[in-house]
């Protein structure tokens, strides 16, 4: 996290020449100066050079590109399909409002052309994790040193999908201050007959990688009517493909750039074409109204359009006219768009910092998505919009795995000591952070990176209760059969556990008793085949009063026993070994996909209870970067197939030989 901050802080004095942009340049900042690409940082040795990077291109350079000859292009590919997502049966607060506005987030993880493909050995990572009140992110970069036209990263795309929110890449067409061409922006509305080249590369791109949508942010000056009508037909065209496409309120029906901050006639011809519209920041209470209203008069809802918050210098700190968007009482007037949330990552000091500032961010100073009473300005997303769910179908299975972690635990066992940051890894995660009832002191849950039972990270929870807690996690919406059961894997240390699973299944409660002792990872299982037909609706733990508990949750699902596991992948093969230091190697592999639904793939060294977990993808590809293995050593790397409810194949092994 720190080098991080310094590279910023490095790009931002070496701009230190240039002059002051205005507010409403906000795209300008990170894309020409936070997102600078530090070229002249690039590895050049074979090791680093073998690491696959999100995909990235001037209009020029994108008409060249193939996925047949881009050797990064498989490591690029999402294949993590976009979840259904529903309101809760008993949202947690009664106060937001389901069904109006929505959230878009403009979400920058590294510099642009420094987005590792599948992850990197590192805990300090923007890991996105409450996709509950996020519709779209926007995967934001590009500057004019390094590429204008950004495509996400295949690991933000599966963990966005898999809790169903559509995911977005970007254009950034910058001011000429900031090294804009005008020249850039008619070679990417270029026609050719009635084709646009590039729109049908950005089209190729986004059905390659498994994403969903564009993000336009047209801020080069020096356009006229013609270059704003092409723009038009150029939006027409991408939208014809199925793809979804954010306007930036920038170019005007003139050619020139002049933010609106509001739905106006001058930028109305871009909206109309498009999806939706992020307003720029400078936005009014009136002006916001009129943009409601001119929307409702072109047959468009008012939630098309996102008014702008910049959060990146300041966060929860940032003064925001909430009442314009949301007066009280009455409905949402627009929706919402976020420049940089990732300021709770960037500002913070460590991983408990981090999560911290993220829970207060969304849920609140109060920290409970139920309770966001609160003299405080900023009362958190949870206050005005109300939660969705993904968990929509069986299996639902979760390790509480955040995506990164200073550790990979495999059942129970650590399998690696190594920090990692991969969200194609992560679990969905808890709906409410944190919502718990009972009267008197309350037993405190949270994320625990120490000892996870699966992945990288276990809920725990601790305190001790005066009365009865339950701990509300999950929302639901699953439709059990006769083969459903319920799982849970957790420990309690010494003495009695006084820790039940309450379910709710339609309008009652189901409780559990997980039972006595415990200072073991314990699975237990309940069948659930007496409620067929019937629709989970929340799963929450509830624990009793007499005394201090400290317990970990490691897993809980919601499974059918009678599945099978998945098919080993075949044909594993090392496409490429280089030598990162005189004992590691780093390797491009790659496999033939199993039959059927796998949920991930595994990736290890060695065979037996001594094996090492190396790293994990969605895909039928992946980087390792860093296997133990000296020059003229051979290992045997194993894959297994990992399936929703985390069964597992038989491994499927290849040798691979250290280099010189």
């Amino acid at each position: 996290m720190e080098s991080l901050k310094k590279r910023y802080a490095a790009n931002r004095m070496a701009h230190k020449g240039d002059r002051v942009p205005t507010r409403r340049q906000f795209l300008v900042l990170s894309s020409t100066v936070a997102l600078t690409g530090l070229l002249s940082e690039t590895p050049a040795s074979a090791a680093e050079a073998a690491q696959p990077y999100a995909s990235y291109w001037h209009p020029a350079t994108i008409l060249d590109w193939d996925p047949s000859t881009d050797r990064d292009a498989r490591y690029n590919r999402s294949t993590v399909p976009l979840a259904r997502r529903v309101v809760p049966a008993r949202p947690a607060n009664p106060h937001a409002h389901a069904g109006e506005a929505r959230v878009q987030a403009l979400v920058a993880y590294a510099p642009t052309s420094n987005n590792p493909s599948q992850g990197s050995l590192d805990m300090n990572y923007y890991a996105t994790n409450y996709w509950q009140y996020i519709d779209e992110l926007v995967f934001w970069g590009g500057s004019a040193s390094e590429g204008l036209i950004l495509a996400p990263n295949p690991t933000v795309t599966d963990a966005a999908h898999r809790n169903g929110v559509r995911v977005i890449g970007n254009v950034f067409l910058p001011p000429t201050a900031y090294g804009g061409q005008i020249q850039w922006v008619r070679d990417f509305v270029r026609r050719e007959g009635d084709r646009f080249p590039v729109a049908d590369k950005m089209i190729q791109v986004a059905r390659h990688h498994g994403f969903d949508g564009w993000f336009l942010n047209q801020e080069t000056a020096g356009g006229d009517t013609r270059l704003a009508n092409d723009m038009r037909d150029f939006i027409v065209y991408l939208r014809r493909s199925g793809l979804r496409v954010i306007w930036y309120d920038a170019m005007t029906d003139s050619g020139s750039v002049s933010w609106q901050n509001a739905l106006t006639a001058r930028n109305k011809m871009f909206f109309e074409q498009s999806d939706e519209m992020f307003l720029n920041f400078w936005w009014s209470t009136q002006g916001l109204a009129n943009s409601a209203a001119l929307a409702g008069q072109m047959g468009r809802s008012p939630y098309d359009l996102a008014s702008g918050v910049d959060v990146e210098a300041n966060g929860y700190n940032t003064s925001v006219g909430w009442a314009s968007v949301f007066p009280e009482g009455k409905p949402h007037v627009t929706s919402l768009g976020f420049y940089r949330p990732e300021w709770t990552f960037k500002s913070s000091t460590g991983p408990a910092d981090f999560y911290a500032r993220d829970n207060r961010f969304w849920v609140g100073p109060n920290g409970d998505p139920s309770n966001t009473t609160s003299t405080a300005s900023w009362k958190g997303i949870a206050h005005h919009i109300t939660e969705l769910t993904p968990i929509t179908s069986l299996p639902f299975v979760t390790n509480f795995n955040t995506g990164h972690g200073r550790k990979f635990a495999v059942n129970g066992t650590v399998r690696s000591s190594q920090a990692w940051n991969n969200l194609s890894l992560q679990d969905v995660l808890p709906t409410w952070r944190w919502s718990v009832t009972g009267a008197g002191t309350k037993v405190v849950p949270s994320l625990d990176w120490d000892d996870p039972y699966d992945g990288g990270t276990a809920l725990k929870i601790t305190g001790t209760p005066v009365s009865a807690n339950d701990v509300r996690l999950f929302a639901t919406s699953l439709r059990l059969t006769g083969n459903s059961q319920f799982e849970i894997v957790h420990r309690t240390g010494t003495g009695p556990s006084r820790l039940q699973a309450v379910l709710r299944i339609g309008s009652a409660e189901k409780v559990l008793d997980l039972g006595g002792v415990s200072g073991a990872w314990r699975r237990s299982v309940f069948p659930l085949g007496e409620h067929s037909g019937a629709t989970l609706t929340e799963i929450a733990l509830r624990v009793l009063p007499g005394g201090p508990i400290t317990a970990l949750i490691g897993r809980i699902g919601v499974t059918d026993p009678v599945m099978t596991p998945p098919t080993a992948p075949a044909n594993v093969q090392v496409v490429q070994v280089s030598r990162t230091n005189a004992t590691t190697v780093s390797a491009r592999l790659t496999w033939t996909r199993s039959p059927g639904s796998v949920r991930q793939y595994r990736v290890y060294q060695g065979t037996g209870a001594g094996r090492i977990f190396l790293g994990g993808t969605t895909n039928d590809a992946y980087f390792v970067p860093a296997i133990p293995l000296a020059a003229g050593e051979t290992a045997q790397i194993e894959i297994e197939a990992v399936s929703e409810a985390f069964d597992v194949s038989a491994p499927a092994g290849v040798p691979i030989t250290g280099t010189p």
